[in-house]
């Protein structure tokens, strides 16, 4: 996979460096000679230009570009860098992060962005893991299809617990997904018993906001659901 990267700083580094171990072709682009530090990583291609001019993309050869991530510090140059890789190169992909929270409303499909990426966004669901206990948490959201991974630790009085996950009635629009016993993963099988001080993950679809209350009520939770 082709991914060109918009910003050499440690966001775009370090992104660069998982995605080379795992094989791709990664360009990175930076218009500051100072963040060309080539050699922390360089199975990548590196290219001193502006990621906002046109003709700098077309030398990095955007059109056979898979992904495009817009990783700069400057939510404006994130932007111009996602929308011409969308409308001008046509890429299949775009992924921009939002520095400044105040500013993720402008990241969506009208400015060429797949996917934003919010620092506080990506940290708040370890927050929530660690607090989650009999409140129901949204952890992951899919961009693509609007869906939702929410999860809570049982607390022994849930409703919930005793239960056979074949006796668990939910709405067709969520599925209890797995079941995290004693750091160990379970599929939620049928004759699966669940258990005070399980993490119990529930897989929501983008419709489903009105049919949480079940869920809440199942795990115990009177509280309003903690999203991020």
């Amino acid at each position: 996979m082709k991914v060109i990267i918009a910003g050499a700083g440690s966001v775009g580094r370090s992104i660069a460096k998982e995605l080379v171990q795992s094989g791709h072709d990664i360009t990175i682009i930076d218009r500051h000679p100072s963040a060309m530090k080539v050699a922390s990583v360089p199975e990548a291609e590196w290219q001193l230009d502006d990621a906002c001019e046109l003709t700098s993309l077309q030398r990095a050869n955007l059109d056979e570009a898979d992904v495009v991530v817009a990783t700069t510090g400057d939510d404006k140059v994130n932007l111009v860098v996602s929308l011409l890789a969308k409308t001008e190169f046509g890429v299949e992909r775009v992924i921009a992060r939002v520095n400044n929270p105040k500013n993720e409303w402008l990241f969506d499909e009208s400015w060429g962005v797949d996917v934003a990426v919010s620092t506080p966004r990506v940290i708040a669901p370890y927050v929530e893991d660690a607090v989650a206990n009999g409140r129901l948490a949204t952890v992951m959201h899919f961009h693509s299809s609007g869906a939702a991974l929410l999860q809570t630790t049982l607390p022994p009085k849930a409703p919930i617990v005793g239960l056979a996950v074949s006796d668990v009635v939910l709405p067709p629009s969520i599925v209890l997904n797995a079941i995290v016993r004693d750091g160990v993963p379970f599929t939620a099988e049928p004759d699966l018993t669940v258990e005070a001080g399980d993490q119990v993950l529930f897989l929501r679809s983008a419709e489903a906001e009105e049919d949480l209350d079940i869920v809440r009520e199942l795990i115990g939770d009177d509280a309003s659901l903690e999203s991020i």
